[in-house]
C-alpha cells in the first residue's frame, strides 16, 4: 500500500514512458479514473480501459507517442502532497508553461483543467501539472 497514489500512478507513466511501453497498468481509483479522462481528452494519453487481475480493477493506459518516438507527456509532477497540500482560490490557480501545459485541478465542481476551473471561477487543490 502506497502513501501517494496519485504519486505513484503519476511515477507508474513516467517511468513507462522513458521506456517507450505500449502501455501501462495502475491500480484503480475513480479519481485516478477521472485525472487520465483529462489526460486523454487534452491528448497526453491515447486511451484507457478498466480491466481486472486477480480480481483487482486496474486502469490499462494507452501511452501516446509521436512519428519519431517523442513522447507526449514530457514532463508530470505532482503538486499537492500528503505531507503538503496545495489549494489556490480561482484567481490564483496556476498557468502551466505559458498555457502550453495543464495543471489538473481537483474543485468542488469536479476534477478540472486549470483553464475550466479558471473559467467557472473555482479554485480547489492542484493535483499535478503536465506539458
Amino acid at each position: 500500500m502506497t502513501t501517494d497514489p496519485i504519486a505513484d500512478m503519476l511515477t507508474r507513466i513516467r517511468n513507462a514512458l522513458m521506456v517507450h511501453k505500449a502501455t501501462v497498468d495502475v491500480p484503480a481509483s475513480r479519481f485516478k479514473e477521472e485525472i487520465v479522462k483529462i489526460l486523454v481528452r487534452e491528448g497526453y494519453l491515447k486511451g484507457y480501459e478498466r480491466v481486472e487481475n486477480d480480481g483487482k480493477p486496474l486502469l490499462r493506459l494507452e501511452l501516446k507517442y509521436g512519428p519519431r518516438r517523442e513522447k507526449a507527456i514530457k514532463h508530470i509532477q505532482r503538486v499537492s502532497r500528503p505531507g503538503r497540500r496545495v489549494y489556490v482560490s480561482a484567481d490564483q490557480v496556476p498557468v502551466v508553461r505559458r498555457g502550453l501545459g495543464i495543471a489538473i485541478v481537483s474543485t468542488s465542481k469536479g476534477v478540472l483543467v486549470d483553464r475550466e476551473a479558471r473559467r467557472k471561477g473555482v479554485g480547489g487543490e492542484v493535483v499535478c501539472e503536465v506539458w
